[in-house]
């Protein structure tokens, strides 16, 4: 089943995706210009192969859930995402609100 929920982060839309798989989950929050994403996110593909097209992107672990995904902090993050400021440490809500 795939979920798209619209969330509001300080008066800021974002759009929600959850796509729930055999024995796992996979989650996503958008913004116009970047995203944050679970595990999945294969972070090192888009700095290497994908360099060129400057993907604003962030990846938590160990998240189950859009509320976990907001809270946590991020484990890794692209080249184009630190460019605005977004940091290994940041909170995914946080990364977010730079992505706007």
């Amino acid at each position: 089943m795939v979920t798209l929920t619209p969330i509001l982060i300080e008066n800021h839309p974002f759009i929600a995706v959850s796509v729930q798989l055999p024995k796992t989950n996979l989650l996503a929050i958008a913004s116009d210009k970047g995203y944050i994403m679970c595990g999945a996110l294969d972070v090192g593909l888009l700095n290497e192969k994908l360099k060129s097209r400057g993907i604003i992107a962030g990846r938590a672990v160990g998240v189950r859930t859009v509320e976990q995904l907001l809270e946590a902090p991020l484990e890794s993050v692209t080249i184009a995402a630190e460019e605005l400021g977004i940091t290994v440490g940041t909170k995914g809500k946080d990364a977010l609100l730079k992505m706007i």
